[in-house]
Protein backbone atom coordinates (compact mmCIF):
# COMPACT_ATOMS: atom_id res chain seq x y z
CA UNK A 1 0.00 0.00 0.00
CA UNK A 2 1.41 3.38 -1.01
CA UNK A 3 2.29 5.78 1.78
CA UNK A 4 0.58 9.16 1.51
CA UNK A 5 2.54 12.38 1.16
CA UNK A 6 1.09 13.50 4.49
CA UNK A 7 2.56 10.44 6.21
CA UNK A 8 5.92 10.93 4.49
CA UNK A 9 6.00 14.53 5.76
CA UNK A 10 5.39 13.26 9.28
CA UNK A 11 8.18 10.70 8.88
CA UNK A 12 10.69 13.38 7.86
CA UNK A 13 9.67 15.53 10.82
CA UNK A 14 10.12 12.61 13.22
CA UNK A 15 13.47 11.60 11.76
CA UNK A 16 14.57 15.23 11.97
CA UNK A 17 13.67 15.33 15.66
CA UNK A 18 15.65 12.17 16.34
CA UNK A 19 18.67 13.39 14.39
CA UNK A 20 18.61 16.63 16.40
CA UNK A 21 18.08 14.90 19.75
CA UNK A 22 21.00 12.56 19.11
CA UNK A 23 23.28 15.55 18.55
CA UNK A 24 24.02 14.64 14.94
CA UNK A 25 23.27 18.20 13.83
CA UNK A 26 23.55 21.65 15.36
CA UNK A 27 21.42 24.72 14.66
CA UNK A 28 20.03 24.32 11.11
CA UNK A 29 22.52 21.71 9.88
CA UNK A 30 21.65 18.61 7.87
CA UNK A 31 18.93 17.75 5.40
CA UNK A 32 16.48 14.92 4.73
CA UNK A 33 14.65 13.99 1.54
CA UNK A 34 12.20 11.36 0.28
CA UNK A 35 11.54 10.49 -3.34
CA UNK A 36 7.94 11.00 -4.41
CA UNK A 37 6.24 9.92 -7.61
CA UNK A 38 6.42 11.98 -10.79
CA UNK A 39 10.11 12.81 -10.42
CA UNK A 40 9.48 14.90 -7.29
CA UNK A 41 11.47 15.06 -4.04
CA UNK A 42 10.09 15.97 -0.63
CA UNK A 43 12.82 17.90 1.19
CA UNK A 44 13.66 19.75 4.36
CA UNK A 45 14.15 23.48 3.72
CA UNK A 46 17.11 25.66 4.57
CA UNK A 47 17.19 27.76 7.73
CA UNK A 48 15.07 25.47 9.92
CA UNK A 49 16.30 23.30 12.78
CA UNK A 50 15.73 19.64 12.04
CA UNK A 51 14.43 19.26 15.58
CA UNK A 52 11.79 21.97 15.23
CA UNK A 53 10.19 21.34 11.85
CA UNK A 54 6.50 21.26 11.02
CA UNK A 55 5.18 19.17 8.11
CA UNK A 56 4.19 22.38 6.31
CA UNK A 57 7.83 23.56 6.40
CA UNK A 58 8.84 20.88 3.91
CA UNK A 59 9.20 21.75 0.24
CA UNK A 60 9.00 19.79 -3.00
CA UNK A 61 11.72 19.91 -5.66
CA UNK A 62 12.16 18.27 -9.04
CA UNK A 63 15.06 15.94 -9.89
CA UNK A 64 17.08 18.92 -11.07
CA UNK A 65 16.81 20.48 -7.63
CA UNK A 66 14.37 23.25 -8.57
CA UNK A 67 11.74 24.09 -5.97
CA UNK A 68 8.24 23.50 -7.34
CA UNK A 69 6.16 23.77 -4.17
CA UNK A 70 6.44 25.13 -0.63
CA UNK A 71 6.71 28.41 1.24
CA UNK A 72 10.27 28.03 2.50
CA UNK A 73 13.58 28.18 0.64
CA UNK A 74 15.44 25.25 -0.87
CA UNK A 75 18.56 23.85 0.80
CA UNK A 76 21.80 24.61 -1.04
CA UNK A 77 22.75 20.93 -0.72
CA UNK A 78 19.84 19.60 -2.76
CA UNK A 79 22.19 18.57 -5.59
CA UNK A 80 23.80 15.99 -3.29
CA UNK A 81 20.37 14.38 -2.91
CA UNK A 82 19.38 14.56 -6.57
CA UNK A 83 22.72 13.03 -7.56
CA UNK A 84 22.04 10.05 -5.30
CA UNK A 85 18.52 9.59 -6.66
CA UNK A 86 19.74 9.74 -10.26
CA UNK A 87 22.52 7.20 -9.68
CA UNK A 88 20.48 4.88 -7.45
CA UNK A 89 16.93 4.17 -8.70
CA UNK A 90 16.50 1.85 -5.72
CA UNK A 91 17.00 4.66 -3.20
CA UNK A 92 13.85 6.30 -1.84
CA UNK A 93 15.26 8.47 0.95
CA UNK A 94 18.46 10.30 1.91
CA UNK A 95 19.67 11.56 5.29
CA UNK A 96 22.61 13.94 5.62
CA UNK A 97 23.96 14.90 9.05
CA UNK A 98 27.13 15.67 11.01
CA UNK A 99 27.34 12.93 13.68
CA UNK A 100 30.29 14.11 15.81
CA UNK A 101 32.52 11.03 16.01
CA UNK A 102 31.99 9.92 12.42
CA UNK A 103 32.54 13.51 11.29
CA UNK A 104 35.69 13.56 13.41
CA UNK A 105 36.99 10.65 11.36
CA UNK A 106 36.05 12.50 8.17
CA UNK A 107 37.82 15.63 9.39
CA UNK A 108 40.90 13.56 10.17
CA UNK A 109 40.89 12.09 6.66
CA UNK A 110 39.85 8.66 7.92
CA UNK A 111 37.26 6.34 6.41
CA UNK A 112 35.42 3.71 8.45
CA UNK A 113 36.78 0.84 6.41
CA UNK A 114 38.16 -1.64 8.94
CA UNK A 115 36.55 -5.08 9.14
CA UNK A 116 35.69 -4.84 12.84
CA UNK A 117 32.01 -5.59 13.35
CA UNK A 118 30.07 -8.40 11.61
CA UNK A 119 26.86 -6.35 11.43
CA UNK A 120 28.62 -3.48 9.66
CA UNK A 121 30.37 -5.76 7.18
CA UNK A 122 27.06 -7.45 6.34
CA UNK A 123 24.96 -4.30 6.04
CA UNK A 124 27.36 -1.63 4.76
CA UNK A 125 30.58 -3.38 3.74
CA UNK A 126 32.42 -0.27 4.87
CA UNK A 127 31.97 3.49 4.90
CA UNK A 128 34.45 5.11 2.51
CA UNK A 129 35.63 8.72 2.64
CA UNK A 130 34.85 10.98 -0.31
CA UNK A 131 37.18 13.89 -0.93
CA UNK A 132 36.26 17.41 0.11
CA UNK A 133 33.92 19.43 -2.06
CA UNK A 134 32.51 22.84 -1.19
CA UNK A 135 29.02 22.31 0.28
CA UNK A 136 26.23 23.58 -1.94
CA UNK A 137 28.30 23.33 -5.12
CA UNK A 138 28.69 20.68 -7.85
CA UNK A 139 32.16 19.91 -6.43
CA UNK A 140 30.54 18.09 -3.51
CA UNK A 141 28.41 15.85 -5.73
CA UNK A 142 31.37 15.22 -8.04
CA UNK A 143 33.36 13.83 -5.12
CA UNK A 144 30.49 11.60 -4.03
CA UNK A 145 29.42 10.28 -7.43
CA UNK A 146 32.06 7.51 -7.83
CA UNK A 147 31.04 5.98 -4.49
CA UNK A 148 27.25 6.29 -4.64
CA UNK A 149 26.59 3.23 -6.88
CA UNK A 150 28.72 0.97 -4.64
CA UNK A 151 27.93 2.05 -1.07
CA UNK A 152 24.92 3.00 1.06
CA UNK A 153 26.76 5.26 3.51
CA UNK A 154 29.55 7.75 2.89
CA UNK A 155 31.75 10.07 4.89
CA UNK A 156 32.53 13.45 3.34
CA UNK A 157 35.93 14.94 4.15
CA UNK A 158 35.67 17.89 6.56
CA UNK A 159 31.90 17.83 6.30
CA UNK A 160 29.82 14.94 7.62
CA UNK A 161 28.02 11.82 6.46
CA UNK A 162 25.24 10.86 4.08
CA UNK A 163 23.20 7.64 4.11
CA UNK A 164 20.39 6.43 1.88
CA UNK A 165 18.00 3.53 1.58
CA UNK A 166 14.63 2.10 0.64
CA UNK A 167 12.82 4.46 3.02
CA UNK A 168 13.70 7.29 5.37
CA UNK A 169 13.88 5.04 8.43
CA UNK A 170 16.38 2.71 6.81
CA UNK A 171 18.48 5.72 5.81
CA UNK A 172 18.28 6.95 9.43
CA UNK A 173 19.27 3.55 10.82
CA UNK A 174 22.29 3.45 8.52
CA UNK A 175 23.38 6.82 9.89
CA UNK A 176 22.95 5.42 13.38
CA UNK A 177 25.17 2.47 12.44
CA UNK A 178 27.81 4.81 10.99
CA UNK A 179 28.07 6.86 14.20
CA UNK A 180 27.97 3.73 16.39
CA UNK A 181 30.79 2.20 14.35
CA UNK A 182 32.85 5.36 14.64
CA UNK A 183 32.49 5.36 18.42
CA UNK A 184 33.48 1.71 18.71
CA UNK A 185 36.46 2.23 16.39
CA UNK A 186 37.61 5.18 18.46
CA UNK A 187 37.37 3.20 21.71
CA UNK A 188 39.27 0.27 20.17
CA UNK A 189 42.05 2.62 19.09
CA UNK A 190 42.21 4.22 22.55
CA UNK A 191 42.57 0.74 24.05
CA UNK A 192 45.61 -0.12 21.97
CA UNK A 193 44.34 -0.71 18.47
CA UNK A 194 41.49 -2.68 16.88
CA UNK A 195 41.77 -6.34 15.98
CA UNK A 196 40.79 -6.71 12.33
CA UNK A 197 38.80 -9.69 11.08
CA UNK A 198 40.65 -12.00 8.65
CA UNK A 199 39.63 -12.19 5.01
CA UNK A 200 38.09 -15.66 5.36
CA UNK A 201 35.69 -14.42 8.02
CA UNK A 202 34.75 -11.35 6.00
CA UNK A 203 34.00 -13.55 3.00
CA UNK A 204 31.66 -15.64 5.16
CA UNK A 205 29.87 -12.48 6.28
CA UNK A 206 29.34 -11.30 2.71
CA UNK A 207 28.01 -14.74 1.78
CA UNK A 208 25.54 -14.61 4.69
CA UNK A 209 23.73 -11.51 3.41
CA UNK A 210 21.02 -13.43 1.61
CA UNK A 211 20.38 -15.44 4.76
CA UNK A 212 19.74 -12.24 6.67
CA UNK A 213 17.71 -10.68 3.88
CA UNK A 214 20.24 -7.88 3.39
CA UNK A 215 20.35 -6.10 0.05
CA UNK A 216 23.47 -4.00 -0.38
CA UNK A 217 25.50 -2.76 -3.31
CA UNK A 218 28.71 -2.90 -1.29
CA UNK A 219 31.13 -5.65 -2.26
CA UNK A 220 34.60 -6.61 -1.19
CA UNK A 221 37.01 -4.26 -2.90
CA UNK A 222 40.60 -3.16 -2.32
CA UNK A 223 40.56 -1.09 0.83
CA UNK A 224 36.93 -1.84 1.67
CA UNK A 225 36.74 -3.43 4.03
CA UNK A 226 40.32 -3.64 5.22
CA UNK A 227 41.00 -7.13 6.55
CA UNK A 228 43.81 -8.44 8.72
CA UNK A 229 45.84 -9.71 5.75
CA UNK A 230 45.81 -6.24 4.18
CA UNK A 231 47.74 -4.93 7.17
CA UNK A 232 50.65 -7.28 6.56
CA UNK A 233 50.05 -9.25 9.72
CA UNK A 234 49.97 -6.11 11.84
CA UNK A 235 46.48 -5.71 13.25
CA UNK A 236 46.93 -2.29 14.83
CA UNK A 237 45.83 0.71 12.87
CA UNK A 238 48.14 3.63 13.65
CA UNK A 239 46.58 6.94 14.63
CA UNK A 240 48.45 10.08 15.67
CA UNK A 241 48.11 11.69 19.08
CA UNK A 242 46.57 14.81 17.58
CA UNK A 243 43.99 12.74 15.69
CA UNK A 244 43.02 10.91 18.88
CA UNK A 245 42.69 14.16 20.83
CA UNK A 246 40.47 15.63 18.14
CA UNK A 247 38.25 12.54 18.03
CA UNK A 248 37.99 12.32 21.84
CA UNK A 249 37.05 15.99 22.06
CA UNK A 250 34.29 15.45 19.47
CA UNK A 251 32.98 12.47 21.41
CA UNK A 252 32.98 14.39 24.71
CA UNK A 253 31.20 17.38 23.20
CA UNK A 254 28.56 15.07 21.71
CA UNK A 255 28.09 13.38 25.09
CA UNK A 256 27.66 16.53 27.17
CA UNK A 257 26.07 18.75 24.51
Amino acid sequence: MAVSEKELRLQIVEVGQRVYQKGWVAANDGNITIRLDGGRILATPTGVSKGMMHPDDLIICDLEGNKVEGRRDRTSEIEMHTTIYKLRPDVQAVVHAHPPVATGFAAAGRSLNLALLPEVVINLGCVPLAGYGLPGTPALSDRLAPYIPKYDALLMANHGAVCYGEDVWRAFFKMETVEHTARITLVAELLGGPTILPRTEVEKLFESRSRYGVKSNAAQAPGCPVVAEDLGGEEKFEVTRDELIALVNEAVRARVG
